[in-house]
C-alpha cells in the first residue's frame, strides 16, 4: 500500500510572518511535522510542498523531501488545499512510476500531533472504506454549538441548537470538530472526484492537551506553553 503525506507550508504568513520557520522551543515549527511523519509505520513517502525557497532549505536540513518548489499560483493567500494535492500527487506519481493508494495532509501549524494519531486516522480510514478520515477533538463546554447565538431583528437566536435553559456544562452532549492535525483521504477523491472530503467521512478523536491550530500570534503563545507542559509529561516531539 504507499500512501503519500505532503507537509503543505507556503510562504508569505500575515498572521504570523515566518511562521513555519520560526522556533518553538528552539526547533522550526515545520521540523515538528516532518520527525512525527518520519514516525509513521504506514506513512511510505513523505514531501514538503512549499514555495519558499528558506522553508524548503530548513525541511531539508531536518531530513525531509522537498523535490519541487510550488508554483506561485498554488501558494495565494486563498489558494484551497485540492489543487495544491493535485500539483503534488501528479509530481510524485509521474517521478516514482507508481500510483498512490492514499494520501496524508499535515499541516505545521498542529506541532504536538503524534505518529499515532497519523497512524491512527489512516488506519480508521482504511478499515472503513471511507472517503476521508480527520483528525477529531472534543470541544469544551464554553465553546460548545449550544451556546453559539445568531441574532435576528435584534433578538438572539439559536444558531444551530437549541440551548435548554438551565442546562449545567457537564449535561451538554459530546461534541467534537476537526483538531487539524491530520487529514488523510482516498487518492482517486483528489485525483479523479476532484475532492478532498468525500461522502464518507469518517473521525479519529486525538487529544485536547495536544490539539492547537496556530493562526495568529495569541495561538503561538499557547503553543509556547503547551510545549513545556507536555514536556513535563513526557512528550517529545522531535529527533533531531
Amino acid at each position: 500500500m504507499k500512501i503519500l503525506a505532503v507537509i503543505t507550508a507556503r510562504g508569505g504568513s500575515k498572521g504570523i510572518p515566518g511562521k513555519n520557520i520560526k522556533l518553538l522551543g528552539g526547533k522550526p515549527l515545520i521540523s515538528y511535522p516532518i520527525d512525527t511523519a518520519k514516525k509513521s509505520k504506514l506513512i511510505t513517502d513523505l514531501i514538503v510542498s512549499t514555495d519558499d525557497v528558506e522553508i524548503a532549505e530548513v525541511a531539508r536540513q531536518h531530513g525531509a523531501e522537498v523535490p519541487f518548489m510550488r508554483p506561485s499560483e498554488l501558494a495565494e493567500d486563498k489558494t484551497p488545499h485540492l489543487p495544491v494535492m493535485q500539483h503534488a500527487i501528479t509530481f510524485m506519481e509521474n517521478k516514482l512510476g507508481i500510483v498512490f493508494d492514499y494520501v496524508v495532509i499535515l499541516q505545521p501549524t498542529s506541532p504536538f500531533r503524534i505518529a499515532e494519531d497519523i497512524d491512527g486516522t489512516l488506519r480508521k480510514l482504511i478499515q472503513t472504506h471511507a472517503d476521508s478520515a480527520v483528525s477529531l477533538v472534543e470541544i469544551d463546554s464554553g465553546e460548545h454549538p449550544m451556546k453559539i447565538k445568531k441574532i435576528e431583528n435584534d433578538l438572539v437566536a439559536p444558531y444551530c441548537l437549541k440551548e435548554e435553559e438551565g442546562i449545567r456544562r457537564q449535561d451538554l452532549p459530546v461534541a467534537y470538530k476537526r483538531s487539524g492535525a491530520v487529514y488523510a483521504m482516498r487518492r482517486d477523491l483528489i485525483m479523479k472526484e476532484g475532492r478532498l472530503y468525500g461522502e464518507k467521512i469518517v473521525g479519529h478523536i486525538v487529544s485536547k492537551e495536544r490539539s492547537i491550530d496556530i493562526d495568529y500570534p495569541m495561538d503561538w503563545l499557547r503553543a509556547e506553553y503547551m510545549l513545556g507542559e507536555l514536556k513535563k509529561k513526557g512528550y517529545e516531539f522531535q529527533n533531531s
